[in-house]
């Protein structure tokens, strides 16, 4: 097997020189959901920015130098490598000190946007977060920046999608979970198909049901209730599609004892009753 090597891009991350790049996306990229606005790099910034209020999301990424941030009445100092959003309406400002720093940003909007401010992607009470992935955040601009860098007729489209894989990149490269997080998550997933109350689980997984919410709150962008139900549709799912089970067997296997209820449940959520997920499954599997 090769070993891994970073992936060559067509952008300097030495920032010997600062380019930028705005899109004006039309009515029909607005209905992708998410569209990016502009990207751009800035080497050895020194000029402050005061009192700014956009219309639009924007995330900044400092690769190198110190500096300070205000948004919403508060303010930060900080140190690359680091990152902080600006959210739309919020009024802010921000500088680097006297020696300057780097800076990547990229500007994006869209219902999605608002989706993953809600899912916690984006977050509304941490001012700056520190990278402890540079590299990954890096590729993952790069990628936006590769987008908006041609012509092409799909170049909107391209940049749609490389803003939600930088979305992702940019929790991931963030600051690790507190070391209760992933064990507690991991274990509410396991459970999840268990009859057991949100109460219940809390006392299984020995945490207060306060913790457990809010673990899954930064964990999943969702309340315990929502993160257990989606794990148990995803099972009931599979097991419609690749087992005889019947319905009522399904749903005891995910939890539900109450057949109807599970039934009603699996429609609201998933747009068609069990049986005929089962049906379009089999008709449509390879």
């Amino acid at each position: 097997m090769r070993p891994w090597t970073k992936p060559r891009t067509n952008v300097d991350f030495s920032m010997q020189a600062s380019w930028t790049r705005y899109l004006t996306p039309g009515p029909l990229h607005r209905r992708l959901g998410l569209v990016c606005l502009g990207v751009g790099t800035a080497a050895d910034k020194h000029a402050a920015l005061d009192a700014r209020t956009l219309d639009c999301y924007a995330l900044v990424y400092v690769s190198r130098g110190r500096g300070w941030l205000e948004s919403g009445g508060r303010r930060a100092t900080f140190s690359a490598p680091a990152l902080f959003w600006l959210l739309p309406g919020v009024e802010h400002s921000y500088a680097p000190d006297k020696a300057g720093w780097n800076e990547w940003w990229t500007l994006f909007d869209g219902d999605a946007a608002r989706a993953y401010e809600d899912l916690g992607y984006v977050p509304r009470d941490r001012l700056v977060t520190t990278v402890s992935d540079p590299d990954g955040l890096e590729l993952a601009f790069a990628e936006v920046a590769r987008a908006l860098r041609t012509d092409a007729a799909d170049t909107d489209v391209a940049a749609a999608a490389a803003m939600h894989q930088l979305l992702v990149a940019s929790r991931r490269c963030g600051e690790p979970e507190t070391p209760t997080d992933a064990p507690v998550l991991a274990a509410l997933h396991r459970h999840a198909c268990r009859p057991l109350t949100i109460a219940a689980l809390a006392k299984e997984l020995r945490v207060s049901e306060p913790e457990l919410r809010e673990v899954t709150r930064r964990a999943a962008g969702c309340t315990p209730k929502e993160y257990v139900m989606r794990v148990r549709l995803s099972r009931a799912k599979e097991l419609l599609a690749t087992t005889e089970l019947p319905v009522a067997a399904v749903a005891l296997r995910t939890g539900y004892d109450d057949p109807g209820y599970f039934s009603r449940l699996f429609t609201r959520r998933t747009g068609m009753p069990p049986g005929r997920f089962r049906q379009q499954q089999r008709h449509s599997s390879p």
